[in-house]
């Protein structure tokens, strides 16, 4: 069972930070791109994310830097993060194909003739 902050923007958070440490303003254009645009959060619901995946040891901080004279902090994912979000994807994966293949079934009824005695 996911965790209850794995929403879809904490699986997109995590999705993003794969591979490399981001700042928050790249967290945020990597999750709405990521998402094709459904999922863009907010700077605050960001950190919110980002904190209770910290608690849960899912994502940790990388560093701190001043580029410009702004303050950047940069998180990345720990090795239970990434073990974490194989199974969310998993997870969201195997119910996708129960979805789709129920859906198939309910297709390929559509256009059928109703049986005898059953309503129209």
């Amino acid at each position: 069972m996911p965790p209850r902050w794995m929403t879809e923007q904490a699986f997109f958070v995590l999705t993003a930070l794969v591979g490399q440490p981001l700042h928050g303003y790249s967290i945020l254009k990597a999750v709405t791109e990521l998402s094709d645009g459904r999922v863009k959060p907010r700077v605050g619901t960001l950190y919110g994310v980002l904190d209770r995946m910290a608690a849960e040891g899912a994502v940790e901080l990388d560093r701190e830097e001043v580029v410009s004279g702004r303050f950047r902090r940069y998180y990345r994912l720990t090795d239970d993060g990434h073990r974490l979000l194989a199974r969310e994807a998993a997870r969201q994966a195997a119910n996708a194909r129960t979805a789709t293949e129920r859906l198939a079934g309910w297709a390929a009824g559509v256009g059928a003739e109703p049986a005898a005695g059953e309503a129209v």
